[in-house]
This record gives structure tokens, C-alpha cells and sequence, in this order.
């Protein structure tokens, strides 16, 4: 479990949800939205789990909704009253893919509320042809058969990379091979209904400049929405997001490489004035042990990041 983790059932005009809150609530708050068919645990575990990562994330307040309903218009308003609930004014968000996008939109209808987005291989087009008849295939699975063997699979090609997906096969990787056990649990009927409203979404291409709140985007580069992370990105423009691609990764890049995204958010989160609580771990058997980080990170005038497993995209100061 989390730490510190409570469940919280939120009811909101648009219906009931559970939330996870976890960490100390004294702290600026964190929300984070999963993708489909996962939750708190599924989609986050290995980040929060991380020991850099733990007083960076943990010591904030973090929320994670996990009961999609009805539209993305919905889920987004779903958002706000669950901020309404807790009595929070203006948080971080954090999402992946489906979540992501459901992030965004959020962020563009209460854009009072967010001080800053994370994203992690997101989506923000509306779904092609091709993405609309896999998704709706998808839907009659679930409806017929549940969470069985081809849907699993289906998933997990979503999530990882096919490196990844060998290991977990091996059963020699905990954090896929955890995922791959929690999908056992998921709700048929939820993941379902979250899969249509991701299936109906609007295209959010034209207003992605209007985003006031600064953006940290990571993507796998093998993941299937690479390319539309790398579009959403520039349309947000060089001003106000940056892009992180983590190289031998897929989409779900908070499992498969946490350690990547570490001092990327280090240096985001201290454009907010939030600092670690504690030093980097010296420990030489860390895997942020192998990351460089250029002198010019310092400098007022650039976030360069160059770090292994990592390369950025562009050059900007948040």
C-alpha cells in the first residue's frame, strides 16, 4: 500500500468515486489520474516507491481518482468537485495516457486550479479510425468476457515495451509483473466505461496554447503515443513545457523507468519554489547514480537535461 494511504468515496454530480489520499496533507497537494484499467497502485507504485522519489512525491498531499464515469467533460468536472471536497485551492496534477488527457482538459476548464501539469505519455487528439474500432473491440471484449487473457495483453502492449513484456514473461520484473496481477482485480464494467469516454474524447489540439500552467511531459520511445506526446508538446510551445523522452521505455513510464523521471521533476517542482526534504541518496547501487547532470541545469537561462536513460527534446526555462 501506499503510504499513509486512505480510501475516500467522494460523491459528485456525476456519481460516486473512490479516492486514495496518501502522504502528509500539510503539503502542497498532488493530484494524479491513471490510465485505463489501472489504479493508485498499478499506475504509480514504482515512482512513489522510488527512494529519491518518495520525499519529493510522498511528503505532498496525493489524490488519485479511480471511478471513471460518463464523459471526459464529466470526468474533468469530476476532478474539480473532488477538489471542492477536500478543500483544495491550487494543486499539481500528475497523469498517464487516458489520465493525462482527462488532466488537461481539467487544467483547461479550471485553470485557476492548477499550478502545474505532469504528464506521461499523453494523448490530447481526438482517436482515429483505426484507435476508435481497436477501442470499441476493446469495449465488446470486456462486455463479453471480462478482463480475460486477450484483453490483459492488449493492455500490457499499451503499457510497456516489448523488452518489458519478454521479462514479465520470464516473471523477472516486479513492477510489470505486479501490474499484470492487479489488471486480475480491475472491474470489468468501470474499465469499460472509462474506455468509452476515452473513446469519445474531443480534440484538444487548438487550445493546448492557452495553457497557462507549465508542462513536464515524458514519454517512452517505445510507446504507442510517442508521436502525439512529441505533437501535444510543441503545440504547447517551447515557453511553458518540456519534453522527456526515456529511451527502452513504453507508455507507462512511472513503472517501467521511474528512476527517469526523478530529477526532471526535481528540477519542475523547484520552478514552484518545492524542494526535496532530503539529499539524493549516495548509495552507488542506485540507478539515478548512472544520471549526469550538465552544469548549465543551474543556470537561470535553461533546463538541459542529459541524463541516462534519457534524452530531451528542447531547451527552456521554467
Amino acid at each position: 500500500m501506499l503510504l499513509g494511504k486512505q480510501e475516500c468515496v467522494v460523491k459528485t454530480s456525476k456519481g460516486s468515486i473512490s479516492v486514495y489520499v496518501c502522504g502528509d496533507q500539510e503539503k502542497p497537494p498532488l493530484i494524479t489520474y491513471p490510465d485505463v484499467a489501472l489504479n493508485s497502485m498499478s499506475c504509480f507504485q514504482g515512482l512513489f516507491f522510488c527512494p529519491e522519489a518518495a520525499p519529493l512525491l510522498l511528503g505532498a498531499d496525493v489524490i488519485s481518482s479511480d471511478a471513471p464515469l460518463l464523459s471526459v467533460d464529466d470526468l474533468a468536472d469530476q476532478v474539480a468537485e473532488v477538489l471542492d471536497y477536500f478543500g483544495l485551492q491550487k494543486v499539481l496534477c500528475l497523469g498517464v495516457t487516458a489520465g493525462a488527457y482527462i488532466l488537461t482538459l481539467f487544467a483547461m476548464k479550471y485553470r485557476e486550479s492548477v499550478l502545474g501539469l505532469i504528464l506521461v505519455s499523453p494523448i490530447c487528439k481526438a482517436p482515429s479510425w483505426t484507435e476508435w474500432l481497436y477501442n470499441k473491440v476493446l469495449s465488446n471484449v470486456l462486455y463479453f468476457y471480462g478482463m480475460c487473457g486477450i484483453m490483459k495483453e492488449c493492455l500490457l502492449q499499451r503499457y510497456f515495451s516489448k523488452v518489458l513484456l519478454l521479462i514479465c514473461v520470464l516473471k523477472s520484473h516486479s513492477n510489470g509483473w505486479y501490474v499484470m496481477q492487479l489488471l486480475d482485480e480491475r472491474q470489468s464494467l468501470n474499465v469499460k466505461r472509462f474506455l468509452q469516454a476515452v473513446n469519445e474524447r474531443h480534440d484538444l489540439s487548438d487550445s493546448l496554447h492557452k495553457l497557462e500552467c507549465k508542462t513536464l511531459v515524458f514519454v517512452g520511445e517505445s510507446s504507442p503515443f510517442r508521436d502525439e506526446a512529441v505533437y501535444m508538446s510543441s503545440k504547447m510551445g517551447r515557453k511553458s513545457c518540456a519534453l522527456v523522452e526515456v529511451q527502452a521505455c513504453g507508455s507507462l513510464v512511472t513503472e517501467e523507468h521511474p528512476y527517469a523521471m526523478i530529477i526532471p521533476m526535481e528540477f519542475f517542482l523547484m520552478g514552484f519554489g518545492f524542494y526535496r526534504q532530503h539529499p539524493m541518496a549516495s548509495s552507488s547501487s542506485s540507478p539515478s547514480r548512472q544520471c549526469c547532470i550538465a552544469p548549465e541545469l543551474l543556470s537561470p537561462e535553461s533546463l538541459g537535461i542529459k541524463l541516462k536513460p534519457i534524452k530531451t527534446r528542447i531547451d527552456i526555462q521554467f
